[in-house]
C-alpha cells in the first residue's frame, strides 16, 4: 500500500502542488534565521505579543527590560506578518473565498482561547518552539512540538470519528 493512501482519505495534501509550501517554509526559516543571527533572539510570535503589550500596560511582566528593549522591531515584525497575510489575501490570492469559513464564531473564539492557554502552559507558541526551538535542537522545544503534534493529530482523529463539522 502507498504510504500516502491514508492521507489522501482526507483530501489531496498538496492541492496547489508542493512549490508554494516549499517556498513558504523556506521564507519562514529564512526570516527566523535572520532575526536570530542579527539579534540573538528567537522569533516566537507569543513573545511579540507580550513585548508589544509593554506599550499599553504597566504590568511588570510585560515591562521586562528585554521586552522594552526589543519591542520596536518586534512590533514591526508582527505588523509584517499581518500585512503580508493581508496583502496575499486581498491582492494576490488566487481564491477569493480564502477569507470565508464555515466554522461558527464561538468555535473560533474557543479555539483561539485554547491556543492562548496552550501557549502560556507550553512557555511559547508553535512558531517559537516548532521553527526556532527545533532548529536549535532545544530539548524543551522537541518535547513541546511532539506534544503539540500528538494532541493535534489525536483531536483531528476524534473530531472526524465523531462526524463533527463546522
Amino acid at each position: 500500500m502507498d504510504p500516502l493512501t491514508p492521507l489522501l482519505a482526507f483530501g489531496d495534501p498538496f492541492p496547489r502542488g508542493t512549490l508554494p509550501y516549499l517556498v513558504g517554509g523556506l521564507l519562514v526559516g529564512l526570516g527566523a534565521s535572520v532575526i536570530y543571527l542579527s539579534t540573538g533572539i528567537i522569533a516566537g510570535a507569543s513573545t511579540f505579543l507580550e513585548s508589544t503589550l509593554s506599550y499599553v500596560s504597566n504590568v511588570d511582566r510585560f515591562n521586562r527590560f528585554t521586552y522594552r528593549q526589543s519591542r520596536g522591531w518586534r512590533l514591526v515584525f508582527t505588523a509584517g506578518i499581518v500585512s503580508g497575510a493581508a496583502l496575499w489575501g486581498l491582492v494576490l490570492a488566487p481564491d477569493p473565498g480564502i477569507w470565508t469559513t464555515g466554522v461558527d464564531w464561538w468555535r473560533l473564539l474557543g479555539g483561539g482561547f485554547l491556543v492562548g492557554v496552550g501557549t502560556r502552559l507550553g512557555k511559547g507558541c508553535t512558531s517559537g518552539h516548532g521553527v526556532c526551538g527545533v532548529g536549535s535542537l532545544s530539548n524543551t522545544s522537541l518535547v513541546n512540538v511532539a506534544t503539540f503534534m500528538t494532541f493535534a493529530i489525536g483531536t483531528a482523529q476524534i473530531v472526524q470519528a465523531l462526524g463533527v463539522s463546522p
